[in-house]
């Protein structure tokens, strides 16, 4: 199938597709058709459980199918992206697949992205349609979406409830007076048509800042991220992972959806909030569990040991304090980290690590196609054995360009096509272990007067602090140093804090004392810019410049 948007695309070489495919990462199916498959071999079993809902993979399999052939009878046909704007839900989970089937593309912005975003994200994937939830407590997205369609020819599609504006169209019951053994032959038709690198997916770069890039992932590609996670955590059918962030969003379509559907494991889906995680582990029978930054401290509950059935705890999203894996190792609970992206790559700490290199690190790749570089920042020349660089990747997986960005492109990859992230990584051995520890953001370092101050080594000692729930470091400008750093900190129960009580916490440690915040702002909560749960660290940048440094003593 070949879509008008297809010079866009960087796609890799004919001799790598040769040789992923030799080497078993890639499988002919398209995501479709491995859904089907597995569907095939675990009717039965559940694909996904939300709240009272549940679907098993026979009947998931049946109602994409229904749905997909309903779009294909509204005129969207194959390669036409699709905005979505929806929460999780079972209904969700079925978009999701349905589109996958007919051919669409879904474009995975958020629903807390307003008109700044979506008209530049439109612009450029040239959407054919926009899936919106029908109801949203915050924001009417649907005559948000039937306003964004204004002027031209994209559908509005709504889902979990009535479509009561009359230009939007239903998709919960799309499809449903189609003969299904019809809509079946209908997407075997389309699916037959893609190849291992067609389009599958567009999402968006994670950066804090401006209108996020727009990354095309691949059929094959995309299919072997989730997978590939599957095996680097032993899941297979039986298996119930719980997920509570946003589900149309890269980890949430790798660890919740793609990763455990590819062994016939069950997605076990909340919504993000971190007071409900307890009751969602417990009475989803989860085996495994994600928890993000803003839910932490729910691996610290007595309710989570109280669960039956769990065994496992993955964090993702910052550098986890310590003590969380000590209280989850009293409990023989097994915990480890986790570091993906949008972009590709990602590495996960193995089953068999030792507990430090598990607290200390984020593992290693998932993949032994992933090909990692540390290099000086803004150069191709590796780093010492041990020292701090760029993490530089590669592999079966990975981007080869941002799509429709060929500017952008020659500066975000080396010349022999491994990307930059911008994350600052070393490569150690903890305990025995080989494994990799992320050491910051290039653009989070503070230079102060010269010395680099590394903003999650000095964050992870204010987590330590027992006051500290949350804490996000910044540059403060200043006219002698340059920059001094400002502390942003959220307290247990609202509880006071100020600079005294840290130097005394970074004192005892043994810090050095050019790392200690000069400025403490106790916030009742943290500016963020998406439901993922990032910090939004401009915000943070924007309030500490209105600040002078804490007066002294």
């Amino acid at each position: 199938m070949t879509l008008a948007s297809d010079a866009k695309i960087v796609r890799y070489s004919p001799e790598a597709e040769a040789r992923y495919v030799r080497e078993g990462l890639w499988e002919p199916p398209t995501i479709a058709q491995h859904l089907h498959a597995i569907a095939q071999r675990h009717p039965d079993r559940d694909a996904v459980v939300c709240g009272p809902d549940h679907l098993t993979f026979a009947e998931l399999d049946r109602i994409t199918d229904l749905r997909a052939a309903g779009l294909h009878r509204l005129g969207l046909e194959p390669g036409g992206a699709v905005l979505l704007q929806l929460h999780n839900t079972l209904n969700t989970v079925v978009a999701w697949y349905a589109l996958l089937k007919a051919g669409l593309v879904p474009v995975c912005t958020l629903p807390l992205h307003r008109g700044h975003e979506i008209s530049e994200i439109a612009r450029q994937t040239n959407p054919v349609a926009h899936l919106v939830a029908a109801a949203d407590p915050r924001f009417d997205l649907v005559a948000f979406a039937v306003a964004q369609a204004a002027g031209t020819e994209r559908a509005v599609l709504v889902s979990d409830g009535d479509a009561t504006d009359p230009r939007a169209v239903a998709l919960d019951r799309l499809g449903d007076d189609i003969d299904p053994a019809q809509a079946r032959s209908l997407v075997e038709g389309i699916q037959a048509r893609l190849e291992l690198q067609s389009l599958a997916v567009f999402q968006l770069s994670g950066g804090t800042t401006g209108v996020p890039k727009v990354i095309p992932c691949l059929q094959a590609p995309y299919w072997l991220y989730g997978a590939s996670l599957a095996r680097a955590m032993d899941w297979g059918p039986g298996d119930r992972i719980a997920f509570m962030m946003p589900i149309v969003h890269n980890a949430g379509v790798i660890i919740g959806l793609q990763g455990p559907h590819s062994v016939g494991a069950t997605l076990v889906l909340g919504t993000p909030d971190a007071k409900t995680a307890v009751e969602l582990v417990a009475g989803g029978g989860a085996t495994d569990v994600l928890l993000g930054p803003f839910a932490y401290d729910v691996a610290l509950d007595d309710g989570l040991a109280a669960a039956p059935t769990l065994r496992r705890v993955l964090f993702s999203g910052k550098k986890v304090p310590r003590g969380h894996f000590d209280v989850l190792e009293s409990r023989g609970i097994w915990a480890g980290q986790i570091f993906g992206m949008s972009e590709g790559l990602c590495l996960t700490t193995p089953l068999d690590h030792p507990l430090d290199a598990r607290a200390d690190s984020v593992g290693v790749p998932i993949s032994t196609a992933d090909e990692i570089r540390l290099y000086e920042p803004g150069t191709e020349d590796e780093v010492a054995p041990g020292e701090v660089g760029e993490l530089c990747t590669r592999g079966p997986y990975t981007l080869l360009g941002y799509y429709d960005a060929a500017e952008h492109n020659r500066r975000a990859f080396t010349a022999d096509g491994f990307y930059r992230t911008g994350d600052l990584m070393a490569e150690r051995v903890i305990d025995g272990a080989r494994c990799y520890t992320v050491e910051g953001r290039i653009k989070n370092m503070i230079s102060r007067g010269g010395e680099k101050i590394n903003t999650e080594e000095v964050e992870l000692l204010l987590a330590s602090h027992p006051a500290v729930a949350e804490a996000a470091l910044v540059a403060m400008p200043d006219p002698r140093l340059g920059e001094r750093a400002c502390a942003f900190v959220v307290t247990r129960d609202g509880s006071a804090l100020d600079l005294a009580e840290v130097r005394v916490h970074f004192e005892e440690r043994q810090v050095a004392k050019y790392k200690w915040p000069e400025r403490v702002v106790v916030l009742a909560d943290m500016p963020r810019v998406s439901q993922v749960g990032k910090i939004d660290r401009r915000r943070l940048r924007e309030l500490a410049a209105g600040l002078g440094p804490e007066p002294r003593a």
